[in-house]
């Protein structure tokens, strides 16, 4: 069964529009555990732009579900990562000018400092995964790194256009096959939605997504648990159809 993680930073950035309590991310991560959530994932980025430290704490106090922290590789996060005590880490590229994060982590060519930061927090009982695209290179770097697992980076795919969707999702297919026989466990995410989520889940080696924007929108519109439970019946069904 695929474990669905929701990102909930996006209620985080409505509360901070108004730089008040409410929305309160923390409520509406609890809420997404009733939906079926199997972890909750947050960015705490460095312009604090919606996630903040309290967040965080306030989530490893509260949470049944993991925890999963979305972070850059730096001293800051990782320092910030050891003090929170996430279940897992998800390592991902990092500009201040960015809506939200755009491409997947260059390992191959920062491998030296990233090598660290994976053993660093590995050696405090932190499961790591690199947020990467569907490159090989890529792969063997993270495999070569020590990393757990590899989350990739679904956005291509996502937003292709209609001529190119099929290729997209191929290299994904791909690059699943590549890293689980590279022994890393496969995750999955970025710009994942009610229509387009289906053929990602098929892939056998995947066996987490994480989704955020998408179903925090939804649940504007139902409410977060009906959010997460409409998220979590596409997926199995997605699942069942690809076995």
């Amino acid at each position: 069964m695929i474990r669905l993680g929701v990102n909930v930073d996006h209620v985080a950035t409505v509360r901070q529009a108004r730089m008040i309590d409410i929305p309160d991310p923390v409520e509406a991560a609890l809420l997404a555990e009733r939906g079926g959530a199997d972890l909750i994932t947050v960015h705490l980025r460095e312009d604090r732009r919606h996630i903040q430290e309290h967040d965080v704490a306030r989530l490893r106090e509260r949470l049944s579900a993991g925890l999963n922290l979305e972070m850059a590789g730096t001293g800051e996060m990782v320092r910030h990562a050891l003090a929170f005590r996430p279940d897992d880490a998800c390592l991902v590229p990092e500009r201040r000018e960015e809506l939200t994060t755009e491409g997947g982590l260059d390992v191959v060519s920062h491998a030296d400092p990233l090598r660290e930061v994976v053993a660093r927090l590995r050696g405090a009982g932190i499961r790591v995964s690199l947020f990467v695209d569907p490159d090989a290179r890529q792969l063997e770097a993270s495999r070569d790194l020590g990393a757990d697992a590899v989350e990739l980076h679904t956005g291509t795919y996502c937003d292709a256009a209609a001529d190119r969707v099929e290729r997209e999702l191929e290299a994904v297919r791909r690059a699943a096959t590549v890293a689980a026989d590279l022994g890393l466990e496969v995750h999955g995410g970025h710009g994942l939605n009610a229509g387009n989520v289906a053929p990602i889940a098929a892939i056998a080696e995947i066996v987490e997504l994480n989704i955020g924007h998408s179903i925090v929108a939804r649940a504007v519109m139902v409410g977060m648990v009906e959010a997460v439970r409409e998220m979590k019946a596409l997926i199995a069904r997605a699942e069942t159809a690809g076995d």
